[in-house]
């Protein structure tokens, strides 16, 4: 049995409703979402944040992320095994409307955490999976995993349809659980914030994809839309999709990291 909160796990008919529903695009806050015990356990289990590798964001975030979480302890591989299980991919799928499955190899995924200073700017995720083309991406998962986490701190995941909106502020609550939308449009991100020293912004992040025909998508990398940004960002935001195929092509595709 997928260890979550049985309540949620009652209720699919309802949560789809209000995923629809959801504005400013198709979203859900589940509270509680895992079981507490599971919950309590990840967040203990979580590394030091200078033991985890830094994101490949460059200049449009500052956090840290480790996407092979079911090496990481007992609880992180229970979490693993719980949501790449078929039966998980089910409960996204009618929660969604959408025929998922879950990445099992967590690209661009995983454990992520930000100290004092943190931010992720507004963006898109990519679209096609950068390892497999007949893969596109449909859902992002976030379940946010620091005790006590106090909305006076900010931190908080901002979501938007467009650029210009006032985004929708959602704090990253203890064991709160994120199901997003993931297409061209689901701009999101978080700005700096300021917590108490030893306090870090923790969570796990999950993608969920449909499959699609090979060629069917024209594939892209994140999108990002800097709020505040000086000229040479700006710039670099502008082109950084032509800039990330231009270095695949010679380099071949690292890890697209995103949330």
């Amino acid at each position: 049995m997928l260890p979550l909160n049985p309540v949620h796990l009652a209720n699919v008919t309802s949560l789809h409703e209000t995923f629809a529903a959801a504005d400013p695009f198709p979203i859900l806050v589940l509270d509680d979402f895992l079981d507490p015990d599971l919950a309590s356990a990840l967040a203990a289990e979580f590394p030091p944040l200078e033991a985890m590798p830094r994101s490949r964001d460059y200049m449009f975030g500052n956090k840290r992320e480790l996407s092979s979480l079911e090496n990481v302890g007992p609880a992180s591989r229970r979490f693993y095994d719980a949501v790449t299980a078929h039966s998980f991919a089910q409960f996204l799928s009618a929660v969604s409307g959408i025929s998922v499955f879950v990445d099992s190899a967590f690209h661009g995924g995983g454990l992520h955490q930000g100290g004092e200073g943190s931010f992720l700017d507004f963006h898109v995720d990519f679209n096609v999976h950068p390892l497999h083309a007949d893969w596109l991406r449909r859902l992002n998962v976030l379940v946010y995993l620091t005790p006590d986490w106090s909305e006076e701190w900010g931190g908080h995941l901002l979501v938007r349809r467009d650029p210009a909106q006032e985004p929708r502020a959602i704090a990253p609550l203890f064991n709160r659980a994120i199901i997003m939308l993931s297409d061209d449009f689901t701009y999101h991100g978080y700005r700096r914030f300021s917590a108490p020293d030893g306090v870090t912004r923790r969570s796990i992040a999950t993608y969920a994809y449909a499959g699609i025909a090979e060629g069917g998508m024209v594939p892209r990398t994140t999108r990002w839309v800097p709020e505040d940004a000086g000229p040479i960002k700006r710039a670099v935001a502008r082109n950084f999709n032509g800039m990330v195929q231009l270095k695949n092509r010679f380099l071949g595709s690292g890890t697209a990291k995103n949330r």
